[in-house]
């Protein structure tokens, strides 16, 4: 018989970020109360799975989201670096037009390359720590299943990679809703099946909080 393992890619929950800020990799960005029951839904979705292993972006509204999953299964959190939020030259600001940092000549040089993209960390590099991070999941978890809290952008990046799509995109047609689950089904290893599910799609507004 095969071995299967499914490794979960979880998206954190809402973040209270009331002035609209791409936050990024900033410290001190937690969940908002919605955003803690998205991540309380997530637990109650995946009481019935095979969870044996844990892992979080070290980032505070990813290990938020974490928190309820180990309580629900009783693990400890291990904290993975490679889970992290993608970098963003943008990071502290508002974007876009209007008042946002579109507005200013001098951030003009960080849009003229979308494939790789000029403004952020390459999507190359945010494919090859993904994989490596699930590659760790699965085997940590081998027969198992394996929840690993992330973010959006890293996220749908290792999807389109895995389903050998391009990986440059435009930001709003991310299938990567705030506290969903993206399902990596292994057999022997190899991938053989991608699953999307939105366990909190009912605390979900639209739409979704500026800067996430």
């Amino acid at each position: 018989m095969s071995e299967k393992t499914i490794v979960h890619l979880l998206r954190h929950g809402e973040v209270h970020n009331p002035e609209g800020i791409l936050y990024g990799r900033l410290p001190g960005y937690r969940l908002s109360e919605d955003g803690v029951l998205m991540a309380q839904s997530v637990a109650k979705w995946l009481t019935d799975r095979d969870v044996t292993a844990l892992f979080s972006s070290p980032l505070e509204r990813a290990l938020e989201t974490a928190a309820p999953i180990a309580e629900t299964f009783d693990l400890p959190v291990t904290v993975e670096d490679r889970l992290i939020e993608a970098g963003n030259r943008f990071e502290g600001l508002t974007f876009g037009v209007g008042q946002g940092s579109l507005r200013r000549p001098a951030h003009w040089p960080f849009l003229v390359n979308p494939v790789r993209p000029s403004w952020g960390e390459p999507y190359t590099k945010i494919a090859s720590r993904m994989k490596g991070a699930v590659i760790a999941a699965r085997e940590a978890a081998r027969g198992h299943e394996a929840v690993c809290v992330s973010h959006q952008l890293p996220i749908w990046t290792l999807r389109r990679f895995a389903e050998r799509r391009r990986m440059w995109h435009h930001p709003r047609r991310r299938q990567c809703e705030l506290a969903s689950v993206t399902s990596l089904t292994f057999e022997d290893g190899r991938l053989v099946e991608v699953a999307y599910h939105e366990p909190a799609a009912g605390l979900v507004r639209r739409p979704t909080v500026p800067g996430a």
